[in-house]
């Protein structure tokens, strides 16, 4: 089979901040969001990346909000094969323990690594300690959870490359590059090529822009041979003045693929594209 010609589609469907006074499409409760999960999936997402919320909207690490929501997916539809992706970083106020707490309890198949610390303009610290990143790229390596590189500024790629070398981490490698944040990279053509230039010869990798910029680094990626996410956690307009749908967003993904020449990876596709452990995903949340 050949992957060469296929882009891993991830849709990020809620992530931590954004309220539903801003776009009530956003899924919040564990019933939205596997619902969305499998309604995004129908129209073509290889990966779903997952945050959750707690009662009042906000972000939290809550291992039974984790657990209950893929529940539901399993249940109420056991056909849905997508890649799971789970955040490691749904909530600023959680401790190092919190944010590790899901992972052995509802195993993914991929979970984000948040290459380091930022200053998260104009709102606070992005902690992400030394110490921490070597427990989580440990706790990744011992449950077979392949680990997703968050790449908010440059800097970021050497912290991966430490502990690459320490070997916490196992090769291949894959990174997410994050643009747009305040604070860290802009979104433009110009930061998405440097970091491009500093991967690793056998990485894999993806993108995106955060707001406006979303669109535009989408098809700079397809571009420049990476894969793409998309979803209400990046970007809650389809167009200006216009709110959008994690459903729409994914469906014009879909679209702008297609029109590059290329095709969508299956989720099956997408677990060999990113060299994902052979393990099936959510093995502890029935």
């Amino acid at each position: 089979m050949d992957l060469n010609n296929k882009v891993v589609l991830t849709a990020a469907l809620t992530g931590a901040v954004t309220p539903k006074s801003i776009n009530d499409a956003i899924p919040m409760t564990p019933e939205e969001i596997s619902e969305d999960a499998y309604r995004v999936w129908q129209a073509g997402a290889s990966v779903v990346h997952f945050h959750m919320r707690d009662d009042e909207g906000l972000g939290t690490m809550d291992k039974e909000r984790f657990k209950q929501t893929m529940q539901l997916l399993r249940a109420d539809h056991p056909d849905c094969d997508v890649v799971i992706n789970f955040t490691t970083a749904g909530d600023n106020r959680a401790t190092d323990d919190e944010r590790l707490a899901h992972l052995p309890y509802v195993t993914p198949e991929i979970g984000t690594f948040d290459a380091g610390s930022f200053n998260w303009m104009p709102d606070g610290v992005f902690v992400n300690s030394p110490q921490f990143l070597e427990r989580l790229g440990r706790t990744l390596s011992e449950l077979n959870i392949k680990p997703e590189f968050e790449i908010f500024d440059a800097g970021q790629m050497y912290n991966v490359a430490h502990y690459a070398k320490a070997g916490i981490l196992n090769s291949p490698l894959h990174y997410q590059f994050v643009l747009g944040v305040p604070g860290g990279m802009p979104a433009d053509v110009e930061s998405l090529i440097y970091l491009k230039n500093l991967l690793p010869a056998d990485a894999t990798w993806g993108a995106f822009g955060v707001g406006r910029d979303n669109q535009k680094i989408v098809y700079a990626t397809l571009a420049l041979g990476g894969h793409v996410r998309v979803g209400l956690e990046d970007n809650v307009y389809l167009s200006r003045g216009v709110k959008a749908t994690n459903l729409q967003l994914v469906e014009r993904a879909v679209r702008v693929i297609r029109d590059f020449g290329k095709d969508v990876a299956t989720p099956d596709e997408a677990r060999q594209i990113l060299d994902i452990p052979s393990h099936e995903g959510m093995v502890n949340a029935a």
